[in-house]
């Protein structure tokens, strides 16, 4: 992997509760080291969309502290739902965030299309969303994301609605673009193997509550492609993380 230019982060005490009195995440203390990739994984309600929005700054904490050094333009999130603008091409959406922040039209283009190579979509510059499948789309959606080139990379179920075989090629595709640009990568999922295929480290949050009931680094190679979905390593570290959630 390339030097990291991620940032760390520091949760200490981190709480959220929402009225009246509806605590989705209890107490989380977690240190992220920058240029980690970090999955965060656990059933439908354990606060993991939360804990992500206020990870970036969407949202507040009810208590606790979220610390790190000042990030607040370095930071670039991709949601389940690509969000493109159906009027603008392929090569216009990606440019987008260099756009909003007043960067020549010429420069801003040539970056969109560096990080576009980046997703394989060269081909696609001129095409509008509507004429993209899912795939592409969730491609342009993460090429926009990197075109700011964050140190602080957020990803909230990106791949969730995707069928299977377009999963597998995103998620490898992903952890090349991490490794390649070394930034802090935290990645919301619900899937087990998503999470384990992709991740570095996995924090599994509780059903009720969003405590942490496990933080396990991942023991799979450096380098992974889909070929390693079938080795006996990769069934052993869902298997834990099954365990962690099942509890």
């Amino acid at each position: 992997m390339s030097e990291a230019r991620g940032v760390a982060l520091r949760l200490e005490g981190v709480r959220k509760v929402f009225p009246p009195d509806f605590a989705v995440i209890e107490q989380i203390d977690l240190n992220i080291a920058a240029g980690e990739f970090v999955a965060i994984l656990g059933p439908s309600g354990s606060g993991k969309s939360t804990l992500l929005r206020m990870i970036a700054r969407l949202a507040e904490p009810s208590s606790g502290q979220i610390l790190s050094e000042p990030i607040s333009d370095q930071i670039a999130f991709v949601f389940q739902d690509a969000h493109l603008l159906p009027w603008r091409n392929v090569l216009d959406n990606a440019a987008l965030p260099l756009e909003l922040r007043g960067v020549p039209r010429a420069e801003r283009l040539a970056k969109a299309r560096v990080e576009l190579k980046h997703v394989g979509l060269l081909d696609a510059l001129e095409r509008y969303p509507a004429e993209l499948s899912g795939g592409m789309r969730m491609r342009v959606s993460l090429a926009r994301a990197l075109v700011t080139q964050p140190r602080l990379l957020l990803l909230d179920e990106p791949f969730a609605a995707l069928d299977e075989i377009t999963r597998f090629h995103l998620d490898v595709q992903l952890r090349q673009l991490w490794q390649r640009l070394g930034m802090t990568l935290i990645f919301v999922t619900h899937s087990i193997s998503e999470a384990a295929f992709l991740a570095n480290r996995a924090v599994v949050l509780s059903r009720r509550g969003g405590r942490v009931t496990l933080d396990r680094q991942i023991e799979l190679p450096a380098e992974r492609d889909n070929e390693l979905r079938g080795d006996p390593r990769m069934g052993q570290e869902m298997r834990a993380l099954l365990g962690a959630i099942e509890e």
